[in-house]
Formats: structure tokens, C-alpha cells, sequence
């Protein structure tokens, strides 16, 4: 799986929080300059040496080795610049040299310390994040029934693997199952809100013969999770309607059809001949969450011709939502149709190359991506198999 990181401007608490840390880092060189003038002007008999002293110790709560040694060497400079220049050499400036010296070696060892341990807490979330990845965000195979596949993950959250988008495909009694779904919002709150769809989906897909009851299932397994007090953790102001869940249910069986069950979700798209058209469903219907404020529509599953050499790509919104720096959103259609033929894990690839470009790196929105080809039926490919020279 890939994964792109968001890189937003400072905004909201985050963006004053990161302001206030380029303050602190200013601090000891402010603290220097400040020794400096006082050391240049009539109040030069005003000893600064402790304060100049003081600096590496400031600079390693902000900065690394680099930040403490500058600060020191600006602290050394203005000690023994003013001593020259008032010619105040003795044995308050050499202590007081000293003093810096040990202070300077000190903050180092204690910031190497801090940095490592803080690069061990950072591999054991990983590896924590990494297992829970598996368990939320399975990795699809390469090959199921009729259809080749491949998936992709692009986190948004700093440093994440997983949100709020997820994704799934199963091998069935009724087919190859599939579900794309994108949870409002982002971080833990919508990994919990995901897993629970997910989990619904996972035990439905193999049980459920009528593909809108699966997704009913999954809606049902969304409203448990949301009954839950402190499951969304959601804020002041904050109520039931503003957790739900768009969702795509996709099934493809040996018919040469792909039936599909859209809840508020992004429409897949069909790639056959190099054109790409949308699968728009003909009555919209409300996400997962938010069936009690629209009125009952018919769930009914919808199908579409899916014959062998057609590509569906199964995506959420931070897809076709994300951004250029001329803030235009990307081209998905386009972009499909631009990529020669290849492999569903090359395709996919070159789809992330292409968002990578258009964004100049910087994912605004989680953003998954499924895309399934058709392949001919098993039968014909035995069939295929036994008449080839090498068989046997």
C-alpha cells in the first residue's frame, strides 16, 4: 500500500501550536543577540555570562545537536568578542567559557537521549499501527474467481496508514464481493467507525444471497457502533447525524455482470476500450447513517455489462477531490484513459504517480483505490490451458 501525507498550512489549534514552537526555537539565539547589544552598549558592566551559559540548555528543548551547537558557538562568540573589546579577559570570562562548554556537552547527550527515545516509542506505535492496518485494511489478492485486482491506501493524516477510507473484496458463493466506503472525518474516531462497517461486511458478503441486504447489514453494524457513548468521541455540538458512512457494494459473478449497491458514494468507473464512463446510479440513495432523514428509496442492486478486458475502479472522494496548487481537482477519467495497458497493481501505480503530480505531493483527504479487471470465465481459462502445446 502507499501512503501520501497531508501538508497543510497552520490552521486552527495545530497551526498556533506549530507557531509557537518557531518561537521557542528562537529563543536562545534571541537570548544571544539580547547579550550582545547589552554587551555593546553603556550597560556593559552588567554581567551576562550565566544567561549566555543558559542557551544550549534552552536550544535542546526545541532543537538538536546542530540547533545546541550553533547556540553555543553564538554564546562563545559574543563572551569573547566583548572581552576583547572591553579587555575583561581573566577568570570570570574563562569560567564562565567553561560553564558553557559543559553545559553545551551536556545538552547534547541529554537531546541524543531524548531523540532516541522518542525514535523507540515511534517504532513501537508503528509497529502498533502496522498490525492494526492488517486487521482494518487487509491487503486485496491479486486474484480472485473471474477477476484480476489490486488496492491501494493513501493516508492523509500525518504519519498514518490508516483513516477513514476502507475498502474490501471477498470470494463468495455469489461472487467476488466488494466494498469501497469513505467515514466523515478522520483519525481514530473513523478507523472505529470503519472497522464496524467493515466487520458487518466481511460476515455478510458470505451469508447475505441479496447484495442490498449486505449493505443493510452494514448500515445496521454503523448505527450499533454509533450507539455506543464514547465510541465517535464526538465533541460539543457535535450529534449522531454528523457520523455516517458513504458506501459502494460491489458483486461480480460469472454472468458477465457487475451488480452494484451505492450509498451516497463516489460512482466506480468502467474503463473498457480505453473510454471511461460512470456508473451513475439511477436513484440516489442516502450514506450509511443517514437513512432516517431521507425518505425509503429502493435498494435494489443495479447491473451493468462487465465483459472480459473491462477495468472498474472502485474510489473514494479524496481521489477526485484532491487538488492542485492552481487548486483544480484531479482528472480520475482522464487519468485513466492516459494509462497504457498493464497490470491492475502497475495501473494503479501510475494513478498514484499522476495524483502525486497533480498535488505536488500534498493530500488534503484520505483516498483509496480498488480496481478490478475481468477476466474470461475459469472454465474457458482451463479450457485454454489443456490445448496450449506445453500441457500435458
Amino acid at each position: 500500500m502507499g501512503s501520501l501525507y497531508r501538508s497543510s498550512g497552520a490552521s486552527g489549534a495545530g497551526g498556533h501550536g506549530r507557531v509557537l514552537f518557531r518561537l521557542g526555537q528562537c529563543v536562545p539565539f534571541m537570548i544571544v543577540l539580547f547579550a550582545l547589544l547589552i554587551e555593546l552598549s553603556p550597560a556593559h558592566d552588567v554581567v551576562t555570562g550565566p544567561i549566555l551559559a543558559a542557551t544550549p540548555a534552552l536550544a535542546s528543548l526545541t532543537w538538536g545537536p546542530k540547533g545546541i551547537v550553533s547556540a553555543a558557538v553564538g554564546a562563545g562568540a559574543v563572551t569573547v568578542t566583548t572581552a576583547t573589546l572591553h579587555h575583561s579577559w581573566g577568570g570570570q570570562v574563562y569560567s564562565n567559557l567553561l560553564s558553557l562548554l559543559m553545559v553545551s556537552v551536556a545538552s547534547v547527550a541529554v537531546s541524543n537521549a531524548m531523540r532516541t527515545r522518542r525514535r523507540i516509542q515511534l517504532d513501537q506505535v508503528r509497529r502498533v499501527a502496522e498490525a492494526a492496518q492488517q486487521v482494518v485494511l487487509r491487503e486485496v489478492p491479486d486474484r480472485l474467481g473471474p477477476v484480476q485486482m489490486a488496492g491501494m491506501y493513501l493516508a492523509a493524516e500525518a504519519g498514518a496508514q490508516i483513516g477513514g477510507d476502507l475498502y474490501e473484496a471477498t470470494q463468495t458463493r455469489y461472487g467476488v464481493r466488494m466494498i469501497v466506503g469513505d467515514v466523515r472525518g478522520k483519525g481514530l474516531p473513523a478507523v472505529r467507525l470503519a472497522a464496524a462497517v467493515l466487520g458487518a461486511f466481511r460476515e455478510a458478503a458470505h451469508y447475505e444471497d441479496d447484495l442490498a441486504e449486505v449493505m443493510n447489514r452494514c448500515a445496521a453494524a454503523l448505527r450499533r457502533e454509533r450507539a455506543v457513548p464514547h465510541a465517535a468521541h464526538r465533541g460539543p455540538g457535535e450529534d449522531l447525524a454528523e457520523d455516517f458512512v458513504t458506501a459502494l457494494v460491489v458483486e461480480v459473478s460469472d454472468d458477465f455482470v457487475v451488480r452494484v449497491v451505492n450509498r451516497g458514494h463516489p460512482p466506480p468507473l468502467l474503463l473498457r476500450e480505453g473510454k471511461v464512463e460512470a456508473l451513475m446510479p439511477s436513484s440516489p440513495l442516502p450514506p450509511l447513517g443517514l437513512e432516517d432523514f431521507v425518505p425509503a428509496l429502493s435498494s435494489e442492486p443495479e447491473s451493468y455489462p462487465f465483459t472480459p478486458g473491462d477495468r472498474l475502479l472502485l474510489h473514494t472522494d479524496g481521489v477526485i477531490e484532491a487538488r492542485s496548487p492552481d487548486n483544480e481537482f484531479f482528472a480520475l477519467a482522464d487519468a485513466m484513459e492516459a494509462v497504457y495497458p498493464c497490470t491492475p497493481p502497475q495501473f494503479l501505480s501510475r494513478l498514484h504517480q499522476g495524483l502525486v503530480r497533480h498535488t505536488g505531493g500534498r493530500l488534503a483527504d484520505d483516498a483509496a483505490m480498488l480496481i478490478v479487471e475481468r477476466l474470461e470465465d475459469e472454465e474457458s481459462l482451463v479450457g485454454e490451458a489443456a490445448d496450449s502445446p506445453g500441457a500435458v
